[in-house]
């Protein structure tokens, strides 16, 4: 996989400083890492309900489902995207 640049003006533009936006994209990779791993364990729940010991199929099943998740784009470059392209909306905590 291929790293690509940011340019930190831009990134900065989005918010007050760069440190608030660091702060917001991790604070949003975090929450898309959770998103997947619910997703991943409800998709795989009824697979290893079903399980025995010796049932290759259903490990196919499960290679098959992680796969997927695998060639998803990581939290982190998802959580990047939304935050330029403006999609993520962020607001301070009320005191």
């Amino acid at each position: 996989m291929s790293m690509k640049t940011l340019d930190l003006d831009n990134f900065e533009s989005h918010a007050s400083n760069i440190y608030e936006g660091v702060a917001v994209v991790s604070k949003r990779s975090r929450q898309i890492n959770d998103e997947i791993k619910m997703e991943q364990n409800q998709r795989l729940e009824p697979i290893i309900a079903k399980e025995t010991e010796d049932d290759t199929i259903m490990n196919q099943d499960k290679m098959n489902i992680s796969l997927e998740f695998e060639k998803r784009n990581k939290p982190t470059i998802q959580s990047i995207s939304e935050y330029m392209t403006d999609e993520l909306k962020f607001r301070y905590r009320d005191e």
